[in-house]
């Protein structure tokens, strides 16, 4: 930590950037197996973004890569600056530094219907552009093609598991537990049914963000869209990242399980990147399992001897007020997709 203090970072980092009196902040710091580090460097009435990231070369060139050929295709992205010396990055005691400009603006507004079809566009656009993305030479080649299923039946698996030992224990937070058992099972069930049916070889790639939450979705003072922090970006199926960005803008109070606005969100993604009938029973699988469920329930009764069960038992009701609008929700959009593609899968 002493090494990444504001101090040592301005005496032996940001002179490579001739910026030997700029004003640095701290503003995250991670200290973890991905020990990483962000500070804002203020200089020349410029900001700018320092990044300390927490992997090697081969998957900063990657990165490094995926940013240019964004940026080559009209999508706005803080591109990474060179050095004084023309080169790509920072090398301080075996860690690595990027910087960016400081990209100001407001995140991404899931209540502002604007701010989220802007959003649900650009994503488009970006998985469009970026197809055929081939990363420069020397980069890792970063690929993410998990069958979801194998962990959606892994995950079940688990759930049932909770089950009995809820029945074993019959404490205050099992008899939540059992009490919503039922459903979330059934969207368990939904979940893992759908996805092992999935043709994997048809699923739509490009290369994918893969964190493309309403944080790393900035508008500018012109109301401009602009996507940062690409650390997690790979070759993927476009379906997930659709699926992620959905389902942080689904499981949020006032904007729970719209389905409506999923389907607009849809439609419009598809003016840009036509979606086949995998594509969609991806996205249904994904958004149908009850993850917050799954993972409190087993988190508990790995820890049960030493967790805080007040606070885990708050935990679950919270995340199961809502388990039969996102049963609802599954059901609706399957009947959508089933009739736009004239099948029957659900």
């Amino acid at each position: 930590m002493d090494l990444l203090s504001e101090e040592n970072v301005k005496k032996y980092v940001l002179p490579h950037y001739n910026m030997v009196n700029a004003n640095i902040t701290r503003i995250k710091f991670k200290d973890t197996d991905k020990q990483r580090a962000v500070y804002k460097i203020d200089y020349l009435n410029k900001s700018y973004c320092l990044k300390k990231v927490y992997f090697d070369e081969g998957n900063l060139l990657f990165v490094y890569s995926a940013i240019e050929w964004l940026f080559r295709n009209e999508i706005r992205v803080p591109r990474i600056l060179p050095t004084a010396h023309r080169e790509r990055f920072v090398k301080y005691k075996e860690m690595l530094f990027i910087m960016t400009p400081w990209i100001i603006g407001t995140k991404c507004n899931y209540d502002n219907s604007t701010h989220l079809f802007q959003a649900v566009s650009n994503l488009s656009q970006m998985h469009s552009t970026s197809k055929n993305f081939t990363p420069i030479e020397g980069s890792f080649k970063r690929v993410n093609f998990e069958k979801i299923y194998i962990s959606f039946e892994k995950h079940f698996s688990q759930i049932l598991n909770c089950s009995n030992l809820a029945f074993k224990y019959e404490d205050k937070f099992s008899l939540l537990f059992l009490q919503y058992f039922e459903i979330n099972s059934i969207l368990a069930k939904i979940s893992t049914r759908i996805s092992s049916t999935i043709d994997y070889k048809n699923l739509s790639t490009c290369l994918c963000h893969l964190d493309y939450v309403n944080k790393n979705i900035i508008f500018d003072e012109s109301d401009n869209i602009w996507v940062i922090d690409f650390d997690k970006c790979s070759m993927a199926y476009c379906a997930h990242d659709i699926s992620y960005f959905l389902r942080r803008f689904l499981k949020r109070n006032t904007t729970n399980w719209k389905l409506d606005a999923t389907i607009s969100c849809l439609e419009l993604y598809e003016k840009n990147f036509l979606l086949n009938l995998d594509d969609y029973k991806y996205i249904i699988s994904y958004l149908a399992f009850p993850q917050k469920f799954w993972k409190i329930s087993r988190d508990y009764y790995n820890n049960i001897l030493k967790c805080n069960h007040n606070s885990f038992f708050y935990l679950l009701k919270k995340s199961s007020v809502n388990c039969i609008n996102q049963l609802e929700f599954t059901i609706g959009l399957g009947k959508y997709v089933e009739k736009k593609f004239n099948t029957t899968f659900l």
